[in-house]
């Protein structure tokens, strides 16, 4: 039904994020936007919070509205005509539409309070998110945040089914106590499906919070809950196989789907605490690579070709006159220069000037040099001391980094069991 940084189904975190394939293989860092939202549109902004709409949301709706149209609403209320079917469908899917705003903004309004920045919510195929910068700065804080969520699907819910008691007193048409029956059970699965203790669900960060406030240690609560996640994307997987083979195709799928979400979700949780709690005081100096090949001003583009293109394998270069930065060069600036003309052109006619987002000083955090990499599109940048070109940092070489960690955790924590006292 519904997700949410890392995503959970309800409300997720989000610092850099950084996606990783598997341990020793290369990681695949996401623009400055989650892969998992493609187009979205601005809907409304409420209480200082701007909510998105994602266009797979449009399926999600086109799907549910069917499904009430033509099995739900026709159990529930019979002998209605079928347009009714159809009204009561959309003005339901508009309700459960409110019920996920009302749900992240729950969330959302407690990460504020905590002083956890919230970039927006985002409204997608699988439900909905709140957008988090960075991990909640306490066990409590994040408690109380995932807690938020389903308590307040448990409030609207309790809501829904007291104004179809009112309906049945006040004798309203049998075509609006369907809806509100629907919008009362909804809220009320929704906040119990959250309720799950697995990772990134609220109920799996309300597990987290606990395991974090028993033991200190934010990693090792991580690892437990997006286990206890990975474990219950499996059930679902075979449960949603089991429904299509059995014929209930349609829940089935969305069971199967729900839980590859899951488990893809409850492994990048991990993942990205693992990146955070690495990077996170560790100077970019010890990231970079001193010393980078550059290239000078007056060089021309045949030589640059042969001599460091073809040589070193590298796309661009830096610039530098004199070990000081000036701009870089690559093979996309070259490749709009006509050829008969390379030996007659330089590369400081063709090169791009360096800008202030481009580069990064060598005392800097690696976790915020990361996250420029992420608000910038770049996949390196330019480490530079007193205008002096010293080094550079690629998105290969952090993500090399992390790879060679999330190894070590992953060893260490296969071997602990079989570790004597």
């Amino acid at each position: 039904m519904e997700k949410t940084s890392s995503p959970r189904a309800g409300a997720c975190d989000r610092w850099p994020r950084v996606v990783f394939r598997r341990p020793g293989s290369h990681f695949k860092a996401l623009g400055r936007r989650s892969a998992i939202f493609t187009h979205r549109v601005h809907l409304l902004s409420l209480f200082g919070f701007d909510v998105w709409i994602d266009a797979s949301w449009l399926l999600l709706a086109a799907l549910i509205s069917w499904s009430l149209a033509q099995s739900v609403f026709p159990g529930v209320v019979p002998h209605l005509p079928p347009a009714t079917y159809w009204w009561m469908a959309v003005a339901a899917t508009i309700g459960f539409l409110f019920s996920i705003i009302f749900h992240e903004m729950s969330h959302s309004l407690v990460a504020r309070h905590y002083g956890m920045p919230i970039r927006g919510i985002t409204l997608f195929i699988f439900g909905g998110v709140a957008e988090m910068g960075g991990e909640p700065p306490s066990a409590k804080s994040e408690f109380l945040m995932a807690a938020a969520g389903p308590a307040a699907s448990f409030v609207l819910s309790a809501v829904f089914f007291l104004l179809l008691w009112l309906g049945e007193a006040w004798r309203v048409p049998a075509a609006l106590k369907g809806t509100l029956w629907y919008l009362g059970f909804i809220n009320s699965l929704l906040a119990s499906f959250n309720l799950v203790p697995a990772f990134p669900l609220d109920g799996g960060r309300m597990l987290r919070a606990a395991l974090w406030q028993w033991r200190k240690d934010l990693l090792w609560a991580t690892r437990i809950a997006s286990r206890a996640g990975d474990l219950f994307g499996i059930l679902l997987i075979v449960l949603g196989a089991f429904s299509i083979i059995t014929g209930h195709f349609v829940s089935g799928m969305w069971r199967f789907l729900i839980g590859m979400f899951l488990r893809g979700a409850a492994s990048a949780s991990y993942q990205q605490v693992v990146a955070r709690t690495t990077l996170e005081g560790m100077p970019v100096s010890r990231v970079m690579t001193p010393q980078p090949i550059s290239v000078s001003p007056d060089l021309t583009l045949d030589s640059f070709i042969e001599d460091y293109v073809y040589r070193y394998h590298h796309r661009s270069f830096p610039v530098t006159t004199d070990g000081t930065l000036i701009g870089s060069v690559g093979t996309e600036q070259v490749a709009q220069i006509d050829r008969a003309d390379w030996t007659a052109t330089k590369v400081g006619q063709i090169m791009i000037r360096h800008e202030r987002e481009d580069q990064v000083a060598p005392g800097s955090d690696a976790l915020a040099a990361l996250a420029q990499m992420q608000r910038t599109g770049k996949s390196r940048l330019w480490v530079v001391e007193q205008n002096k070109l010293v080094g550079i940092l690629s998105l290969r070489d952090v993500m090399q980094l992390l790879s060679t960690k999330l190894q070590l955790e992953q060893s260490q924590h296969a071997a602990a069991p079989t570790a004597k006292p």
